[in-house]
């Protein structure tokens, strides 16, 4: 059975940086789009960034030119490496693994596979 496990949150002041780790266990990120989704008391789970079967990335204009989203196939590992974090970064994160068409990459309900997330907190 495909599992899911993210890692690398924490607290952290803004203007800092935190690289988040999923590490997947029962497939293969090659055959699957990947994806860091977030969601904070009181708000809709959004999508942050994404990566598709064939590399290509997407992000959220939130976080565009601070997030970068990698995976190792060879470790099985997704990354999002946060860089210029800002309080409104807090939320909880989430992995999440499916087969999801290009233009859905950041739609929460198009992925069936979740890890438990990793809280990321962004003090002033």
């Amino acid at each position: 059975q495909v599992q899911l496990v993210e890692s690398g949150g924490g607290s952290v002041q803004a203007g800092g940086s935190l690289r988040l780790s999923c590490a997947a266990s029962g497939y293969t990120y090659s055959s699957y789009a990947m994806g860091w989704f977030r969601q904070a008391p009181g708000k809709e789970r959004e999508g942050v960034a994404a990566i598709d079967s064939d590399g290509t990335t997407t992000y959220a204009e939130s976080v565009k030119g601070r997030f970068t989203i990698s995976q190792d196939n060879a470790k099985n590992t997704l990354y999002l490496q946060m860089n210029s974090l800002k309080p409104e970064d807090t939320a909880m994160y989430y992995c999440a693994a499916d087969h999801v068409p290009r233009w859905l990459l950041l739609h929460h309900t198009e992925y069936y596979y979740w890890g438990q997330g990793t809280q990321v907190t962004v003090s002033s």
